[in-house]
């Protein structure tokens, strides 16, 4: 059992939780996942390191709502216990000298930013990062990204805040006026991964990407997590998580992602069916 030292909820249906597990903190890096099992009778689902104390021993994760699992956590408080809390897992973000780094954060994909940021400024890289809302009232650690980076660009969908659009405009824009950036690195929803990745490549920028597949071991065994990248099947629990985005076959991670679609929707009612009579 590993107990919610600290919970909080930073955005509608997003939910931060620091977990004291010190074995996994021991060897947390960035860009690493966790495969995370609420109770006995709950699913596994990964979640990205969004953190790590190695003296406190704890790792931070953030989630959204959006099924039967996830509903199932937002319910727990700080001081309550997750079953399961495995890892490190997956290949860390490759950290070295580029030169100028931007990193790409998307919705609640936002919140995994920070180690990754930390590690390139610290490894003598110029870091630029772009974050992406759908309105201001969504927009989280802000502050916490200016400070570590170089440079933030904040970016909502309907101008109310920062610079009005979607984050692959800014991108693209900074290309265009002949800017020059090393390596982008996105983290967030897939289509938004998908357009980054297509904003980049006319320019030649080399453009890793934090794919989320449906995962069900997270340790290469179940063949879940398997996408197409450069012609080759990958499992991204062991593989990556992390890619070059230039390469991955996007309409088949999208099919992929699909597939459940329909069970997720009924295991979410039938939870919430049986809160309904609990209440």
């Amino acid at each position: 059992m590993y107990e919610i030292v600290y919970r909080e909820d930073i955005a509608a249906k997003i939910h931060l939780f620091r977990i004291a597990a010190p074995a996994v903190a021991r060897k947390a890096q960035p860009g690493q996942f966790v495969m995370v099992r609420a109770s006995d009778h709950s699913e596994r689902i990964p979640l990205t390191v969004a953190d790590f104390d190695r003296e406190a021993g704890t790792v931070t994760v953030v989630f959204m709502e959006v099924g039967h699992t996830t509903t199932e956590m937002a319910a727990l408080r700080q001081g309550d216990y997750v079953q399961n809390f495995v890892g490190p897992l997956g290949n860390p973000t490759e950290i070295e000298k580029f030169g100028t780094v931007m990193v790409v954060g998307g919705g609640f994909g936002t919140a995994t930013l920070l180690p990754v940021v930390r590690g390139m400024r610290e490894a003598g890289n110029r870091v630029i990062t772009v974050i992406g809302f759908r309105t201001k009232d969504l927009i989280f650690y802000e502050d916490k990204l200016r400070a570590a980076s170089d440079e933030l660009i904040v970016s909502t969908d309907d101008g109310s805040y920062g610079y009005k659009g979607v984050v692959t405009l800014p991108i693209k824009e900074m290309l265009e006026s002949g800017r020059k950036i090393d390596r982008v690195i996105a983290v967030g929803p897939a289509i938004m991964m998908k357009f980054v990745s297509k904003t980049t490549e006319p320019f030649g920028v080399p453009t890793i990407v934090s794919l989320n597949p449906i995962m069900v071991d997270g340790t290469g065994m179940c063949g879940g997590c398997r996408v197409t990248v450069g012609g080759q099947t990958k499992f991204v629990c062991v593989d990556g998580p992390e890619f070059e985005g230039h390469l991955v076959d996007w309409d088949i991670l999208f099919a992929r992602q699909r597939l459940y679609l329909e069970e997720e929707k009924h295991a979410l009612e039938e939870h919430e069916c049986r809160l309904a009579k609990v209440k």
